[in-house]
């Protein structure tokens, strides 16, 4: 029990991150029916009830978009990139669901809705690992990363250049730079 604790802790703000995107996506799926049911009553007698579905989707994926980019992710700037982003990673989702659904229907004959059950979660998982890493990246996680595989690589330092090009006996030329005469 005692490891456990001491994991959480460890990964700790992880943790809450995830929660907050777990509750976050249940808002806004009560908030995407709403808009729906709304949008539908208002205006069944002179709209299609799937063309509604466009408006629908989009006010739900925005209010997503707002409140992942406020509460979950909590990063600055970059609205326009972000919001693209956010759109590209629900059209992976969606056509992930389309695939996954094919498969577990009408490749392992299960029952639509028990293949649906199985969908939610797997979508789940790549949403929040899309969004983390793709829609809401931040410029100091790409510096990090690359300081981090710079430092995994043994690159950083002078040393560890010079002896690596030594090993593949690579010479740059050296140029004889001299300063510049003062004109008078």
């Amino acid at each position: 029990m005692r490891r456990i604790f001491k994991k959480y802790y460890k990964h700790r703000p992880e943790v809450l991150k995830i929660i907050k995107f777990l509750v976050t996506g249940a808002w806004n799926t009560a908030f995407g029916v709403l808009v729906y049911i709304v949008l539908y009553e208002g205006l069944k007698q002179w709209v299609n009830y799937l063309v509604l579905l466009i408006p629908g989707n989009i006010l739900a994926i925005t209010n997503a978009y707002i409140c992942y980019k406020l509460f979950v992710f909590k990063t600055r700037g970059n609205i326009l990139r972000e919001y693209l982003r956010f759109y590209v990673v629900y059209g992976g989702a969606m056509l992930l669901g389309f695939v996954l659904m094919f498969v577990l229907v009408d490749g392992l004959k299960l029952n639509p809705v028990a293949a649906q059950v199985l969908c939610v979660p797997i979508s789940i998982v790549f949403s929040y690992c899309s969004h983390r890493n793709y829609s809401f990246r931040k410029p100091e996680d790409k510096v990090q990363e690359a300081e981090e595989r710079i430092q995994k690589s043994g690159a950083r330092s002078q040393n560890n250049t010079e002896d690596r090009n030594k090993k593949l006996n690579i010479q740059y030329p050296t140029r004889n730079i001299q300063p510049m005469k003062e004109i008078q």
